[in-house]
């Protein structure tokens, strides 16, 4: 399809809007827009994509219409509504048929008031956004549901499209394998060999998928995928297609709405590839534009040290970006070096006075094992933002009273290899400050009993 721009009526239907309420453009030249069911990943000078959508026909509700029909689709049993994806559909996908969506009732998951932890940082409102709460494990389900009923639709209309496939460390593999084996959609994936927990790789494997654990890291993995999708009829299903980010945007919009659409003071985010922050954003930017809510929240991006090309950026004020050759870490989901998204991802952090922030690996596995003992169980990617925060709790920077949101990306029992490791004291290079291993003992009453009292005495002075 030649590229649609505003009055050119050399098209049939003249403007692409009318045929659309969503089209992409480019980020860099707004003029330069294509179909929303085109197979196109990048603009004609490389840039990425964005979704765009017709405002004029949204603000057709009023703010508060808007707000109760979110409010009474939310776990509604009317199909699609009840997903915290497609009960904003007239904001994602608006002109997507309902019988091409494959949905898993994604989203929708527990902002979790962590009172105690909260209070043990000095913060009166510390809040955990669950998206780990998930089908798949993981926030990928939100972007995943979006895609692969585009891509459903896209088959449907007669686009030959031979299978979706994804590079992955782990939970974007585990989303695709899902939807696409409930949509008959073949899927491939391309693993970095030995750099995904064994729960993320069985995922793709238990579903179907084609999985290729390949020699190298997440970036060489990217490289491949890119090429299949160009050369061979493959779908990308990573978050530089900008279809992922429609699906991904949804979480702020239902932060928003539990706390009765006011927006928390900060919002923190493990970053990897960087959709999820251009993502969180984009929903952001909606609720605003569309007057759903009137204050725009602190963004901070959480990176591993080991993998940090946007803290580095960020220490420049942004001038410079380089692509750093990333090394292993705890949290390898976000253990990549040259982030696709990284353009949006800093555009996101300048309009939202955004920090970025590093965590070590003693940090976070730390962060981590404290957060456990306070009633979560998170990934050692949410690890990294819980670091991040504490040091803007210690710094000042985050006040006792603000509200915060920590956004924790997959369920620790995904990772549970990693808590295992922490409280056997066997992770290389840590000291491990709260390790809780299982007591042996004989099946004696009398040990057991003597045992368990100390045990409650010196742990909770009782």
């Amino acid at each position: 399809m030649a590229n649609l721009r505003p009055g050119d009526d050399s098209s049939p239907e003249s403007g692409l809007e009318r045929r659309r309420r969503s089209w992409f453009r480019s980020i860099h030249d707004h003029d330069e827009r294509y179909e929303i069911d085109e197979i196109v990943y990048r603009a004609k000078d490389g840039a990425l994509l964005e979704v765009v959508h017709d405002l004029d026909a949204l603000r057709e509700l009023s703010p508060e219409e808007w707000k109760r029909k979110f409010v009474e689709r939310s776990h509604s049993s009317q199909w699609p509504y009840g997903s915290g994806v497609w009960g904003k559909k007239e904001w994602v996908l608006p002109d997507l048929a309902d019988e091409n969506i494959v949905s898993m009732y994604e989203g929708n998951t527990n902002l979790f008031w962590a009172e105690r932890y909260g209070r043990e940082l000095g913060l009166d409102e510390l809040w955990i956004k669950q998206c780990g709460n998930s089908h798949t494990g993981s926030f990928k389900d939100l972007g995943m549901t979006v895609l692969v009923s585009m891509v459903k639709e896209m088959i449907a209309g007669g686009k030959q499209i031979r299978a979706v496939a994804c590079a992955s460390t782990g939970d974007t593999s585990a989303a695709l394998a899902a939807y696409a084996a409930a949509a008959s959609i073949p899927a491939v994936v391309f693993l970095p060999r030995g750099k995904v927990s064994l729960a993320q790789l069985i995922q793709p494997v238990a579903n179907g998928a084609i999985v290729f654990a390949l020699d190298t890291d997440f970036d060489g993995c990217m490289e491949i995928v890119q090429q299949v999708a160009e050369r061979d009829g493959i779908y990308l299903a990573n978050s530089m297609n900008s279809l992922r980010i429609e699906g991904q945007k949804t979480v702020g919009i239902e932060i928003a709405q539990d706390f009765d659409w006011e927006m928390p003071d900060w919002m923190v985010i493990p970053g990897g590839n960087l959709g999820n922050v251009s993502a969180l954003a984009k929903g952001i930017d909606m609720l605003l534009e569309l007057g759903l809510a009137k204050k725009r929240p602190r963004i901070a991006c959480a990176q591993a040290q080991s993998a940090n090309p946007l803290y580095l950026s960020y220490q420049r004020g942004f001038e410079v970006f380089e692509p750093i050759h990333a090394r292993p870490t705890l949290a390898t989901a976000i253990q990549i070096g040259n982030p696709v998204s990284v353009e949006k991802a800093i555009d996101a952090l300048r309009r939202y006075d955004g920090i970025v922030e590093q965590a070590s690996e003693e940090e976070l596995a730390q962060a981590c094992a404290r957060a456990d003992r306070t009633g979560l169980f998170n990934c050692p990617h949410t690890g990294v933002a819980l670091a991040a925060m504490e040091k803007l709790v210690s710094r000042g920077e985050i006040r006792r009273g603000d509200r915060v949101v920590v956004l924790s990306t997959a369920h620790g029992l995904k990772f549970i290899d990693f808590k295992v490791r922490y409280h056997e004291m066997r992770l290389e290079g840590i000291e491990s400050q709260l390790p809780n291993p299982p007591i042996e003992l004989p099946a004696r009453y009398e040990d057991v009993r003597d045992r368990m009292l100390r045990e409650i005495e010196q742990r909770f002075g009782r």
